[in-house]
């Protein structure tokens, strides 16, 4: 007997003819003699419904009445799956975020799990009650409700298996596994047997859909096994083809087990979610970029690429960064706030971008990864708008419209297209 975490995203959810084959599959596991809690997201399609709404009621909203709003989508799905299992036979019982409670920290709209008192819900498993929490909420130390971000469902089912000890948290979408690129992009894109901690960290916050950052770094952190797997296979397979997410000391040892190289390249992201932001003749003095990003982080804004121009005249230079699109208003708002503080002379904003990011440990020893991937970009006369580097990743921005031409020839320049049928 294993205590499990299953994780079922938005399209598992969509409405009840999938709920009740998610119920299914929680069923067999529930048969199989396993303790199981269920983390459930919204139906595909509410949050994005929700923020339409709450924009419409002020483009500037109020992120605390925006958590109440937004969060209602997964406390509906909960309910749901909760009484289809009844119905079914399973004993099950919601528990929603302010019941346990998930307590969380900073920014309403991007909160931080601090704990998860877990006594009541471990007793309840321990019974042989499926316990069915809704995702991507938590309570403020003041007691109102948070939301934890775009995707944070991820980081509450990862957050529930480290809470309650579990052998496995598995994470059910609609793709089978981590692929090497988006399949619907690339149709050749192979599925992977095992990605690091580390790489599926930089696939994730580089636009990556699989999984959301800080549930990976969360896993990472706590040494929680995570399993990626397709909702929409035979529930009764038991040895269900996905992708484990494994330490790096995991994946060497596989590999020498099979005899198999370690792959240079693992994988490529996008992300168009990307807005690009000129700030345009700051005073290029001591001080100046921290007058800009200050009170942007202050807001709780992720600034991504940065570039500061050189200036010729060591008076002003122009200082360009992208930020998450759903960020640009309230970024441009704050930096007009500031202005007489910063000094500058005007913003120009960029929302036809894109993120293209190649990822890879293999990167660590091998050189020449970054010159492979701006030779290939242009050769396609794809125009580099920003670069940013890390250990394992190179990333650059494009113009949107090139985004899918960028991906499809960086996954061939790389060895990753999947043999031909």
């Amino acid at each position: 007997m294993a205590r499990i975490v299953m994780k079922f995203g938005g399209t598992s959810m969509a409405g009840m003819e999938r709920i009740r084959s998610v119920a299914a599959r929680v069923r067999h596991v529930v048969e199989q003699g396993h303790e199981v809690a269920v983390v459930v997201s919204a139906m595909a399609g509410d949050t994005d419904r929700l923020v339409g709404f709450c924009k419409e009621a002020s483009p500037l909203y109020d992120p605390a009445e925006y958590d109440v709003v937004v969060a209602s989508g997964e406390q509906v799905t909960s309910g749901l799956l909760a009484m289809t299992l009844k119905a079914m036979g399973v004993e099950a019982r919601s528990w929603l975020g302010w019941q346990l409670p998930i307590r969380t920290t900073e920014a309403h709209a991007k909160a931080r799990i601090s704990t998860i008192e877990t006594d009541a819900l471990v007793a309840a498993m321990q019974s042989g009650q499926v316990a069915v929490i809704p995702g991507f909420q938590g309570m403020m130390e003041d007691g109102r409700v948070s939301t934890l971000g775009r995707g944070g469902s991820d980081t509450s089912a990862v957050a529930v298996a480290a809470a309650v000890k579990a052998d496995r948290c598995d994470i059910y979408t609609d793709v089978d596994g981590v692929y090497t690129t988006d399949p619907r992009i690339v149709a050749r894109a192979r599925k992977l047997d095992l990605v690091t901690y580390e790489e599926m960290l930089e696939l994730a916050s580089v636009g990556a859909k699989v999984l959301q950052t800080r549930s990976v770094g969360l896993a990472m952190k706590e040494g929680v096994v995570v399993q990626v797997l397709s909702s929409f296979d035979d529930p009764s397979q038991d040895d269900l083809p996905g992708t484990l997410i494994v330490s790096d000391e995991e994946l060497d040892a596989k590999l020498k087990e099979t005899k198999m190289e370690r792959q240079l390249i693992t994988g490529i992201a996008h992300d168009k979610n990307e807005a690009k932001i000129i700030v345009t003749r700051v005073p290029d003095k001591p001080g100046a970029v921290a007058s800009i990003f200050g009170p942007l982080a202050d807001a709780a804004i992720n600034v991504d690429m940065i570039i500061q121009n050189d200036s010729k005249d060591n008076e002003e230079t122009d200082v360009t960064f992208t930020v998450p699109r759903a960020d640009l208003a309230r970024s441009v708002d704050i930096l007009e706030a500031n202005k007489d503080s910063i000094g500058f002379r005007r913003i120009i904003t960029d929302t036809e971008v894109a993120k293209i990011s190649v990822v890879g440990v293999g990167m660590r020893s091998h050189a020449g990864v970054a010159a492979t991937m701006f030779k290939t970009l242009a050769d396609r006369g794809i125009n580099i708008e920003a670069i940013s580097t890390s250990e394992i990743k190179v990333s650059v921005l494009i113009d949107e419209d090139e985004t899918e031409l960028a991906v499809r020839v960086l996954h061939t320049a790389y060895g990753l297209d999947a043999p031909a049928a």
